[in-house]
């Protein structure tokens, strides 16, 4: 399946969210009626993707995931610049490896906000540091959930 839209997603299942960095995917999932998102785990990625991918589809697989949320950093003005490019090419990869529902969600600031929550928790800067990939695409994925929820 091809990159879709949230509309044609089925209206259950675990949803995994993707945080891409240069240097990790951070990695978060909804629980099956999609009522949470939680940070799962920081995916450090090396000097070729497909052990990334590997580990990936490893939770996809255990969480019986029926798709990907990938953050897609737009720019402030809505144009996509290098980083969105890098998005839009880690799922052109998946697609390589595996036919799995593929969404892209806007993640402007989303590392911002993670970044913001767990200061808030009084989480500790070496933990914040560990965790902040993980806990944005968690976000990620619950702006996604709110963007399903005002489809209906």
């Amino acid at each position: 399946m091809p990159v879709t839209d949230l509309a044609s997603l089925p209206r259950t299942g675990v949803l995994l969210g993707i945080d891409p960095g240069s240097k990790t995917l951070g990695i978060a999932a909804t629980d099956g009626i999609r009522m949470l998102a939680t940070p799962v785990e920081t995916i450090r990625r090396g000097k070729t993707l497909a052990p990334s991918l590997s580990r990936l589809f490893d939770i996809y697989d255990e969480r019986k995931a029926v798709a990907l949320i990938i953050g897609l950093p737009l720019n402030m003005d809505e144009s996509e610049g290098r980083r969105a490019q890098s998005s839009r090419a880690l799922a052109y990869n998946i697609l390589l490896k595996r036919d799995v529902p593929i969404v892209f969600q806007d993640e402007r600031l989303s590392s911002e906000e993670a970044e913001s929550v767990m200061q808030e928790a009084s989480i500790s800067a070496k933990r914040r540091a560990e965790m902040i990939d993980a806990t944005a695409a968690a976000i990620i994925l619950k702006s996604a959930l709110e963007r399903l929820e005002r489809l209906g």
